[in-house]
């Protein structure tokens, strides 16, 4: 059915990057921010200014994580280590509480500007799976996921939330870990065995592997196949309209 093995009965939706195009927002976000804080510390530190790369270091470090997990992965890949600070932290806060928070403000920007789009693809997929009784849920590292869903007209598609609010609410480790993927198909009342993952990135797809799911669908949208397929992914597409027509 719709692409997925017989004894799969749910569909667990990564956000960006799988239903929207918000993964975009995010990278640019990211980059602004960590380009920002990388000038002063380097300045300071007598170094080079080496800028964030908005392909590698997105896609390895950050992409799919919880915010404060991108910001703590990509900063020791530099060698840099913060105090954690507090969730209240202001963005012009040396901590890592405090570059996550600076780049939530320019994502929520982004959003109210109204540069979130979904993947028509996706919708299409939505739409078919809730026609073919399929449970419904987006696990999303992004603390911004309810409103990201409000603003490209899908929330009506999904019956189950799990975000970046939702794992601190929980204590949920976030991606790779499985645990936000496992949370979705409990409250979706699905085995994890009969659930399906759906992710574009690298730390998702290990998420997906982690689990015990169904079957973890890895969605290509840098040409990143076979790294897709190297940390978990059982099959590969480039948009979710292609399963339609398996």
């Amino acid at each position: 059915m719709l692409g997925l093995p017989p004894h799969v009965t749910a569909c667990l939706f990564d956000l960006d990057g799988v239903l929207t195009n918000t993964a975009l927002v995010h990278n640019a976000a990211w980059k602004q921010t960590f380009d920002l804080f990388l000038e002063d510390w380097y300045e300071k530190h007598d170094e080079p200014f080496v800028p964030f790369d908005s392909g590698a270091d997105y896609h390895q470090y950050v992409d799919g994580r919880q915010r404060a997990d991108g910001v703590r992965t990509f900063l020791a890949s530099r060698g840099i280590n913060l105090p954690e600070g507090s969730p209240d932290d202001g963005p012009d806060a040396a901590t890592v509480n405090g570059i996550g928070n600076k780049k939530n403000i320019l994502v929520l920007d982004k959003i109210r500007e109204g540069k979130v789009q979904v993947y028509p693809g996706s919708v299409d997929y939505l739409r078919a799976a809730q026609e073919a009784g399929l449970r419904r849920a987006v696990v999303s590292a992004s603390a911004n996921c309810k409103d990201v869903l409000a603003a490209a007209g899908i929330s009506e598609y999904l019956e189950v939330r799990v975000d970046g609010v939702v794992a601190r609410e929980r204590g949920l480790p976030g991606k790779p870990k499985p645990d936000t993927f496992l949370y979705g198909a409990e409250l979706l009342g699905v085995p994890r065995e009969n659930c399906a993952v759906f992710e574009d990135a690298l730390a998702g797809v290990e998420a997906g592997r982690a689990g015990g799911f169904g079957i973890t669908i890895g969605v290509d949208r840098v040409n990143q196949a076979e790294a897709l397929k190297a940390h978990g992914a059982d099959i590969v597409v480039q948009d979710l309209s292609e399963l339609l027509t398996r």
